[in-house]
């Protein structure tokens, strides 16, 4: 706007999406000074940098929830579909941090008009600061587990090893406890085996120390007379004969014990073939459960752990510091050409539509100054609509009036008419 004493600067586009973001009236900003363009510019400007960053936060913050698990360390596939579904989430979630920003800084208001930040003021403004303050703790978050990520992959990795470790070593403890069960039963079938396996060589050690065969190649053995005769050539010893009954005793009773033990035997190794099978199994399913660890809440704590309490706070106090600056700062600004314009706005429209508002008109029960506001254009309908229904009742008085001088008009010309004596 020009003027002859001083000439409002143009605004361009730039300058009016920051005025949007800040909740300024561009009609009235165009017509200030240059320092309330500069004063909602700036505002409008930290509400962007605030929403690009949630917009980031989010991002992230979703990518992490949703990713495949990993190994912290070992893993650093992008997973394309994850990516391009983060984006969409933190657009979304950035356009939602502007708009409450945006309500939050536009519906502060001006406070007093000084630079004195009153406690009445902030007493209204609590409500704003803990909105804020909630903001910026879930902008803070996932920018810090961004800012500590090599760190907190390290110590992930370790307790992924750990629990990894831990879910193993409950796996032994069940399934080593089965597999022993099972071996135990294998080593009773082995060791009655084994048993009479054992007698029957303790027999034929016995036989041969008292008549040691003379063996050859063909399979005969040397007797005294020096012929040569089969093995199995019945010896005349009676000793060696009942030492060769009892081994073939031995015999049949460790083959009738195989062939009772076989189907339980083949069904035992079976049993701890599966048990093992199942153990692999189970040992690599806890590499996957592991994995598992590799969450958003897993990695804020780690972050908490990893950066400590001091940092951790600090980097909180700071997005607290981005995001409440607007509020206090609309607290603290001195009334400018940009208020009294917009006050008179106010005033003029409130005036258009016969509205008007006696200031600090009284105090109520306590103690309380409030505005006493009058609505002419209400007061007028009601007055009128109070008028109409003094008229309507003065019209419908005269109507019953004028009926029943009729009716007795009526009645003096012919009485007989309204007397029915037979009913």
């Amino acid at each position: 706007m020009n003027r002859d004493y001083y000439n409002t600067p143009k605004s361009n586009f730039f300058m009016r999406v920051l005025w949007y973001a800040a909740g300024g009236d561009r009609y009235i900003l165009e017509r200030a000074t240059y320092a309330d363009q500069v004063k909602y510019m700036t505002l409008g400007g930290v509400i962007f940098a605030t929403s690009f960053m949630a917009a980031m936060s989010g991002g992230y913050a979703f990518y992490t929830i949703f990713s495949p698990r990993s190994f912290g360390v070992e893993d650093t596939t992008v997973f394309t579909d994850v990516v391009y579904y983060s984006i969409v989430f933190g657009l979304f979630w950035g356009i939602m941090i502007f708009n409450l920003d945006r309500f939050i800084v536009s519906s502060t208001g001006k406070g007093d008009g000084t630079e004195e930040i009153t406690w009445k003021e902030f007493k209204g403004a609590i409500p704003r600061i803990i909105m804020g303050t909630i903001i910026a703790i879930t902008i803070s978050k996932p920018v810090e587990i961004r800012m500590f990520k090599t760190e907190i992959d390290v110590k992930l990795y370790e307790n992924q090893l750990i629990a990894q470790k831990k879910y193993q070593d409950l796996t032994n403890k069940i399934y080593d406890e089965r597999i022993k069960k099972v071996e135990i039963e294998i080593d009773k079938i082995i060791i009655e085996k084994d048993k009479i396996q054992e007698r029957i060589n303790s027999l034929i050690s016995e036989k041969n120390k008292v008549n040691p065969p003379i063996i050859t190649q063909s399979g005969y053995r040397k007797i005294e007379s020096g012929d040569y005769v089969p093995y199995s050539y019945s010896n005349p010893n009676p000793l060696i004969n009942s030492l060769e009954i009892e081994i073939t005793r031995s015999k049949e009773e460790l083959k009738k014990i195989e062939d009772l033990n076989l189907g339980r035997m083949t069904s035992l190794k079976l049993q701890r073939d599966s048990l093992l099978v199942r153990k692999g199994a189970i040992d690599k399913e806890s590499e996957k459960q592991a994995q598992k660890l590799d969450g958003l809440l897993e990695r804020i704590k780690l972050a908490d752990e990893v950066a400590g309490v001091w940092i951790s706070l600090f980097i909180t106090l700071l997005f607290m510091a981005i995001e409440l600056t607007p509020i206090f700062f609309k607290l603290m600004l001195v009334k400018s050409p940009y208020d009294y314009l917009k006050d008179n706005i106010d005033e003029l429209i409130k005036a258009e539509n016969g509205i008007y508002t006696l200031y600090d008109y009284h105090k109520d029960r306590k103690g309380v100054e409030r505005d006493y506001t009058v609505h002419y254009n209400v007061e007028k309908i009601i007055s009128e609509k109070k008028e109409a229904a003094k008229a309507q009742d003065i019209l419908a008085k005269y109507a019953v009036e004028k009926f029943i001088e009729q009716k007795k008009r009526e009645i003096d010309k012919n009485p007989e008419s309204f007397i029915h004596p037979n009913s």
